[in-house]
């Protein structure tokens, strides 16, 4: 779902209250990263003037109320995953986001879709770190060198590759050069279960 607008929209906003605004340079610290670490970063760049705690609250509230509006499925998500599901692929979703907005996605897109979900905090520790790929594959049995990720944001990037699996990258706000193990497409439309199983190692 297109909603890392929505998380940047939500930051600026909890962001600006506390007097700071958002620029290119914040944006390794918001984008695709949890509600924690956007929070700490929140809180550091605004001299303190809220609790990490009370941060992270406006940012899950604010996140919520716009995705609960009903955020647009990338183009060509909704035919990748019916290919995948026709093709007998397990499927499953590894997001940095709450569970809360995870289920509002899931609603939206049609929770049969997935095997298995997995939100911030479900792991010891959330996206950039391995965790919550490396759930995802032992909750679907599989080993996560077999697995695909696809990914828009460097910090779901770098958790996937960090836990073995070849990724799929859609940038959505941050460049992402290609490398060994990893494809990069300007469109999610481009990709087929050909092209996934192309990259598995």
């Amino acid at each position: 779902m297109d909603t890392e607008p929505l998380w940047w929209q939500a930051a600026e906003v909890v962001a600006r209250t506390l007097g700071h605004t958002l620029t290119e340079a914040d944006e390794p610290a918001v984008v695709g990263r949890s509600i924690a670490d956007t929070a700490d970063h929140v809180h550091t760049v605004t001299g303190g003037r809220s609790t990490v705690e009370e941060i992270g609250r406006d940012l899950l509230a604010g996140f919520h109320e716009r995705v609960a509006r009903g955020p647009r499925p990338m183009a060509g998500a909704l035919e990748l995953l019916d290919a995948l599901a026709s093709d007998g692929v397990p499927l499953g979703l590894v997001s940095a986001s709450h569970r809360s907005v995870v289920d509002v996605v899931l609603a939206g897109l049609g929770p049969h879709r997935f095997a298995v979900t997995v939100a911030d905090g479900e792991t010891p520790r959330s996206k950039p770190y391995p965790d919550p790929y490396l759930a995802a594959a032992r909750a679907l049995g599989v080993d996560p060198r077999s697995c695909v990720a696809v990914e828009d944001s460097p910090a779901g990037l770098a958790s996937a590759e960090a836990a073995g699996c070849s990724v799929l990258v859609v940038p959505h706000a941050l460049p992402i050069p290609p490398a060994e193990g990893r494809l990069v497409l300007d469109r999610l439309t481009e990709a087929d279960p050909q092209l996934l199983r192309s990259l598995v190692r």
